[in-house]
C-alpha cells in the first residue's frame, strides 16, 4: 500500500507540480513560444510574479500584477527608467514585506544570459520552489540561446544593409528608394520619417581597471545593445537600432504633436538616459554623438558622419559618459577635421606659449583668460566671475598680456588664442 503520510503526500505533489511545469514550459518552447509564455506559466503554477531581465536588470518578459510592481517600486528596486536593480537581490533572496523576491541566473555553457526574478506575496520560497524555478530558467536559458542565435542573423543582415544605405549602396545601381522602404519593412523599420541617427559608443576601460579579455568586451558590447534594442523598440517599435560591433546605431524619429520635424534633443536625451539607468547591474559607462536632422534617405549617409563626428569630438572635449550633438560642436569641428595632431598641438604652443604647458599654474592662468574672452575682457565681470579682487584680475591681465601679446586691444590675437585654447581641449 502506497505510503500516505503528510510528508510523503506533499513531496509528491511538490514533485507532481514541478514536473508538470517543466512539461508545460517544454511545450512553450516547442511550439515557438516566447519569455512572456514561460514567465506567465511559471506565475500560474507556483502562484508568484516573475521578470525575465537582461544581466544588468532590464526587463525582457513579465506575468507581474500592478501591486507587485507597486511593491517592487516600493522597496526602492526599481530605478526611474524601470530598470529591476537585480544586484541587491543576492544569495537566498530578501524578505520583501510579508512575501519574498529571490532571482535566479540564467545560463548556458557558462554564459551569463539573463535573470529570473521570482516575487512572492505571502510567505517564504521553499525548496521545491527553487527547485521548479531552476526548471524555469533552464528552460528559459535554451529559449534564450535560440532567439539570441536567431538575433544573431537578423543583426548581421540588418547592419549589413544599414551600412550600405549609409554608402548609398542599398538601393542597387540606381539606388530606388522604393526598394530601400519596401527591403527595411521586412525588418519592422520606418524609414519614411525625419530622424536623427544616433551612435553609441562603450568608453575604454579607465587605466585603474584591471585589463579584461576580449569575451568580456564582447559580452560589454552585446549587453550594451540588447539595452538600446529593448529602449528604442520600447519607445517605437519601428526604429532601426544596429549593433556595428563597436558601436550601437539608431534612427530616432524626431516629430512633434503637429507631425513637424522638431530638433529633438529631449528625445534623445530620455532615450539615453533609459539604457543608462543608474549606472547598476555593471553596467558601462558611454558617449553618444547625434546627428542633424536627416529628412529623407538621402540624408542619412551625410547624417551618420556627423553622429560618428560628434561622438568622437564630444568624448574628447567633454570626457567619459558624453552626449554630444553635432549642431553643438562649433568651431570643434573644423579643429577635429585636421588629421595632423602634431600640428595642431604645434599652433596651440606657438600662440599660448608657457600658457600650453601641463602646469597647474598654466592651467589656472588658461582659466581665467577664458573666462576674459567669454566676458569680452570685461574686467570687473571677469573679477566678479571667477570670486577676484579686482585689482587682482587686473593684474592677471598684465600678466597675460606679457605673456601672450596686447590681448585687450588686439581681436584677431583674442581669435587666435581662443583657438589654441579650443584645439588644447581636443587635443589634451
Amino acid at each position: 500500500m502506497p505510503d500516505q503520510r503528510p510528508g510523503t503526500i506533499d513531496a509528491a505533489h511538490a514533485l507532481a507540480r514541478v514536473d508538470a511545469l517543466h512539461s508545460g514550459l517544454t511545450q512553450i518552447v516547442l511550439e515557438g513560444g516566447d519569455l512572456h509564455g514561460i514567465a506567465a506559466e511559471v506565475a500560474r503554477v507556483l502562484s508568484v510574479g516573475v521578470v525575465v531581465t537582461s544581466t544588468d536588470g532590464r526587463e525582457r518578459a513579465a506575468a507581474l500584477t500592478d501591486e507587485q510592481r507597486a511593491r517592487l517600486r516600493g522597496a526602492d528596486l526599481v530605478d526611474a527608467t524601470g530598470r529591476l536593480r537585480v544586484e541587491r537581490v543576492t544569495g537566498g533572496g530578501i524578505a520583501l514585506g510579508d512575501g519574498a523576491l529571490r532571482t535566479l541566473r540564467v545560463a548556458a555553457g557558462g554564459v551569463d544570459l539573463a535573470r529570473l526574478v521570482c516575487l512572492r506575496d505571502d510567505g517564504a520560497l521553499g525548496d521545491d520552489d527553487v527547485h521548479a524555478l531552476e526548471r524555469a530558467a533552464a528552460v528559459a536559458a535554451l529559449l534564450i540561446t535560440r532567439e539570441e542565435a536567431v538575433a544573431a542573423v537578423e543583426n548581421k543582415y540588418q547592419g549589413d544593409f544599414l551600412r550600405d544605405l549609409f554608402l548609398r549602396r542599398a538601393g542597387g545601381p540606381v539606388n530606388d528608394e522604393d526598394y530601400v522602404a519596401e527591403h527595411a519593412d521586412t525588418f519592422g523599420w520606418d524609414l519614411h520619417r525625419p530622424v536623427v541617427v544616433v551612435a553609441a559608443e562603450i568608453d575604454p576601460p579607465l587605466p585603474e581597471e584591471s585589463p579584461v579579455s576580449r569575451a568580456v568586451r564582447r559580452g560589454w558590447q552585446e549587453r550594451f545593445a540588447a539595452a538600446w534594442r529593448v529602449v528604442t523598440r520600447g519607445a517605437d517599435p519601428g526604429v532601426p537600432c544596429v549593433d556595428f560591433s563597436s558601436e550601437v546605431v539608431a534612427l530616432l524619429p524626431i516629430t512633434g504633436g503637429d507631425g513637424e520635424p522638431h530638433p529633438g534633443h529631449e528625445v534623445v536625451r530620455r532615450v539615453v538616459m533609459a539604457v543608462a539607468g543608474d549606472k547598476g547591474g555593471g553596467r558601462r559607462s558611454f558617449s553618444v554623438g547625434v546627428s542633424r536632422l536627416a529628412a529623407g534617405l538621402d540624408d542619412l549617409p551625410e547624417a551618420y558622419a556627423q553622429a560618428r563626428r560628434a561622438v568622437e569630438v564630444g568624448r574628447r572635449v567633454h570626457g567619459r559618459g558624453s552626449t554630444t550633438f553635432f549642431d553643438s560642436l562649433g568651431l570643434h569641428r573644423l579643429i577635429a577635421l585636421i588629421p595632423e595632431t602634431h600640428e595642431l598641438r604645434a599652433f596651440s604652443h606657438d600662440v599660448l606659449g608657457p600658457l600650453a604647458d601641463t602646469t597647474s599654474e598654466a592651467a589656472d592662468l588658461r582659466e581665467t583668460l577664458q573666462v576674459l574672452l567669454d566676458t569680452n575682457f570685461n574686467v570687473a565681470e571677469a573679477a566678479r566671475l571667477q570670486f577676484f579682487h579686482y585689482n587682482t584680475m587686473r593684474y592677471r591681465v598684465s600678466k597675460l598680456e606679457r605673456l601672450l601679446g596686447p590681448l585687450s586691444s588686439d581681436p584677431h590675437l583674442r581669435l587666435d588664442v581662443a583657438v589654441a585654447l579650443r584645439v588644447l581641449e581636443i587635443t589634451g
